[in-house]
């Protein structure tokens, strides 16, 4: 079986950590059960370019269990978990491309070995699958039915190509249903953000202050759980509207560079380039710690800061500590990548169960209506949203009223006033 993984012997503890993740993702499971009744995706070859962790390794078991031919491969270079991969392969006989801290021709050559599957559908996180497909494979686009998104940095790329007349498919934004962005977005970024930055670190969030870029969904739940551990937050914004709601949230609000010399800690949530550069870090604060939340290793300038850098070394696992020219230390994690996922286990299954379940639900929905579509980024249906909703509610024992005959009737009319 093709495959590309660190080591095969890692295999039985990431099955381990596979099923541990699998108990926490009931909505996932009701739809495996289903997939595997009645098999969706029977004979459909699908190249996915996610993140290889635990919870995505849940999905490639549901999409497997619908009858999917399945490569996947890794969506950063720093979020593959080795063990994840090496069970996959060995325990699951799914063919995984991926190994952690691979150099950038390694990258898009699993990228390539992926879509060597010849794909009907494409499942994407950032959109380098699509991207790379679009490119260099184009002689693969005939036979592609659609694809689905996972991340906002890549539905901002497949809208520019679809703009451009560029997209030659119909694309599920996954990341825009209400059931992902709503909870993944806002608690699973919240959490894991965090948790990357104390593993890394240690730091004490409690009494710091944390300058958040950003105010978009992942920004506001990195912001709430930096305010509740006890932090003093100030939040970035080029948006006028998000600024005023981070204002009315109750944190401080400013431009980059007046917070640079205020901040102990600094979070990019942006996804465009460069909104940390040369002249914020050279108003930083000796000590202060900078890191990406953002989807692309793009939002803080390596080149800026290689720049003012006279020394540099490793003080610890995702650390650099770079000296800086005016003698000021500032310590830059994992490379500027995804800091929860490069320094930690990235959202916790809880939440990745319904991100999960769209893309499950996303695929079928491709396959059944894709040639009805249009080459352009649509939202999954409302109707698939709320069952994702209904399902997860149920497997945490909520229940929740109904509308009456009654209540549904007023509401869907306009005769009745005060």
């Amino acid at each position: 079986m093709a495959h590309d993984v660190k080591d095969l012997k890692l295999a039985p503890q990431g099955k381990l950590r596979i099923e541990w993740a699998g108990r926490f993702m009931p909505v996932l499971k009701f739809i495996r059960e289903r997939f595997a009744k009645e098999k969706p995706l029977k004979g459909v070859h699908l190249a996915a370019c996610l993140h290889v962790t635990t919870e995505t390794a849940n999905l490639m078991l549901t999409l497997k269990a619908g009858g999917a031919k399945l490569r996947l491969c890794a969506s950063n270079p720093l979020s593959t978990q080795d063990d994840v991969a090496a069970s996959l392969v060995k325990d699951y006989g799914i063919e995984v491309f991926a190994i952690r801290g691979v150099n950038n021709t390694d990258y898009y050559k699993h990228i390539n070995a992926a879509l060597d599957i010849e794909p009907h559908v494409t499942m994407d996180d950032g959109a380098d699958l699509i991207s790379t497909l679009h490119s260099k494979r184009r002689k693969l686009l005939a036979g592609v039915k659609g694809g689905t998104e996972e991340t906002t940095t890549g539905v901002i790329r497949l809208r520019a190509m679809a703009k451009d007349g560029a997209l030659t498919y119909p694309v599920i934004a996954v990341n825009d249903s209400e059931t992902k962005y709503l909870f993944d977005n806002r608690y699973g970024t919240g959490q894991s953000t965090l948790d990357g930055i104390i593993r890394a670190t240690n730091f004490l969030i409690a009494g710091s202050t944390v300058v958040i870029a950003g105010y978009g969904w992942c920004g506001k739940g990195v912001a709430m759980r930096a305010k509740g551990l006890g932090a003093k937050v100030i939040v970035t914004e080029v948006n006028p509207v998000r600024a005023l709601e981070a204002e009315m949230d109750g944190f401080r609000v400013m431009p980059m560079i007046k917070a640079a010399p205020l901040g102990d800690l600094f979070v990019t949530l942006t996804g465009d380039i460069d909104v940390i550069h040369a002249k914020i870090f050279e108003y930083m604060k000796d000590g202060a710690v900078v890191c990406n939340s953002g989807h692309f290793d793009v939002e803080i300038s390596k080149r800026d800061l290689e720049a003012l850098t006279v020394a540099k070394r490793e003080v610890r696992k995702e650390v650099v500590e770079h000296t800086l020219s005016n003698g000021r230390k500032v310590y830059f994690l994992s490379e500027g990548r995804l800091i929860n996922l490069s320094a930690a286990e990235g959202h916790p299954a809880m939440v990745m169960d319904m991100s999960f379940a769209n893309q499950s639900l996303a695929a079928e929905y491709i396959l059944k209506h894709g040639a009805e579509l249009e080459r352009k980024v649509y939202n999954l249906p409302a109707r698939l949203d709320q069952e994702i909703a209904v399902l997860k509610l149920r497997s945490m024992g909520v229940k929740i009223d109904k509308l009456t005959p009654r209540q549904k009737e007023y509401l869907a009319s306009w005769q009745e006033g005060t």
